[in-house]
């Protein structure tokens, strides 16, 4: 793609930069490591490693991390999936060095400091509580922990309180020599600097021989895919007024070719637009709930596809029937051309305004050169939906929805 570079340092740190005409730019560093490289005891690590690296280096204290962009006018922040780790800057283009030597910093050369875990354990707790009070936000959580019981996938990024209460400096420090690997990381840049200067910052900062790196050759754990476990319904109470419902199947990993079916497939079904036809028949022609949608979450070695609603529970049973009668529809009748056109014209729409978004580019570009090693870009994934077929709708609709799906509810 025109504008895009990357290069692979001796170390093996892979880079990828946009040049993009901005006086605001993005840098920062996704690791190839989430919640599912976890064991047991360690529920909840990675999240909190990625607390603690804004919380003292062997150079600066956690109030010198946070003014060290803040000063400047910009910032710097973290969040953690089930596989990926990213830690970036936000500021202005001049003060690329600042950001990249300050990411170096907090990196190689965190302390993890007994004093700082403890305080930080509390604000996790307290961020855990709040989550509680939060079921359209906890219900998915909960839905993953039903559909990958058992496995690496099926427990809380949070964590646990008890695993909580169990970390130290030494078994923090143990996680990130074992999960932070230079070649599993990607350095990513999104804006005016010209590569050489990114590349030049990168191997000053990044370099292996790095004069306090405590990075060891001790080998990532080992992930192991799913097993699909065989469907099943759930209730849970947690007195609410509404009923939250989400209902799943197991469907495409990250790599598969058929995914731009599915992505097309859910953007019509209920992808997010007031005319999906989930959201038509339940809220518009009907008035049963404020907010249904589907969704679709694709790992490295699996994926599903879910449908969420809450609804007075009253009429959770029409809200079903209704739902099955829309995918019944696109079990057994094609998109009409004019049908498939627009469908496709709305999903390359979205998703070529969500590409405006110069910080959402920057985080999907460094994912996709994770797992990929490449960056697709627009014009490349428009290609791709334009290729999907209206029998091959259909026929992924049969192979998803004809399966017994999954299903979680709090009442």
């Amino acid at each position: 793609m025109k504008n895009i570079y990357c290069h692979t340092l001796d170390n093996g740190l892979r880079i990828i930069h946009r040049q993009f005409p901005s006086e605001i730019s993005y840098c920062g560093i996704v690791v190839n490591t989430g919640t599912r490289d976890e064991y047991p005891a360690e529920f909840g690590m990675a999240h909190f490693v990625e607390h603690m690296l804004f919380k003292g280096t062997k150079h600066r204290k956690a109030h010198h991390i946070m003014n060290r962009m803040e000063n400047v006018g910009g910032d710097l922040n973290a969040y953690t999936t089930k596989e990926e780790t990213y830690i970036y800057a936000t500021f202005l283009q001049e003060y690329f060095p600042r950001a990249v030597e300050l990411l170096s910093d907090i990196i190689f050369n965190s302390e993890f400091s007994q004093n700082q875990i403890k305080r930080e354990r509390d604000v996790i707790l307290d961020e855990i509580h709040s989550y509680d009070d939060s079921p359209a936000d906890l219900i998915y959580d909960d839905f993953e922990n039903l559909m990958f019981e058992g496995h690496d996938l099926g427990h809380y990024i949070l964590g646990e309180p008890d695993t909580l209460n169990s970390f130290n400096t030494d078994n923090t420090r143990r996680f990130v020599n074992r999960q932070y690997h230079l070649d599993k990381m990607v350095l990513f840049s999104f804006g005016k600097t010209p590569f050489e200067k990114v590349v030049r910052q990168a191997e000053k900062h990044f370099n292996i021989k790095h004069e306090t790196t405590e990075i060891t050759s001790i080998e990532t754990k080992e992930r192991i895919s799913p097993i699909k476990l065989n469907p099943l319904s759930k209730v849970l109470q947690k007195n609410t007024t509404q009923s939250h419902v989400i209902i799943g199947w197991n469907t495409l990993n990250m790599y598969h070719p058929q995914r731009y079916v599915l992505y097309l497939l859910n953007s019509i079904l209920g992808g997010g637009s007031m005319n999906s036809r989930l959201n038509s028949s339940l809220r518009e022609k009907n008035g049963l709930v404020y907010n249904i949608e589907s969704n679709h979450t694709l790992y490295t070695d699996t994926g599903f596809l879910s449908i969420y609603y809450a609804c007075d529970p009253s009429l959770r049973d029409k809200c079903e029937r209704l739902i099955n009668k829309e995918l019944k529809r696109l079990m057994e009748k094609e998109l009409t051309p004019m049908q498939l056109s627009v469908a496709k014209r709305q999903l390359m729409g979205q998703l070529g305004i969500a590409a405006e978004n110069n910080e959402n580019s920057a985080l999907s570009m460094a994912k996709s050169f994770l797992h990929h090693n490449s960056y697709t870009p627009l014009d490349v994934l428009f290609s791709k939906i334009n290729d999907v077929t209206s029998s091959q709708i259909m026929k992924m609709a049969n192979e998803i929805f004809t399966s017994p799906e999954f299903e979680l509810i709090y009442l």
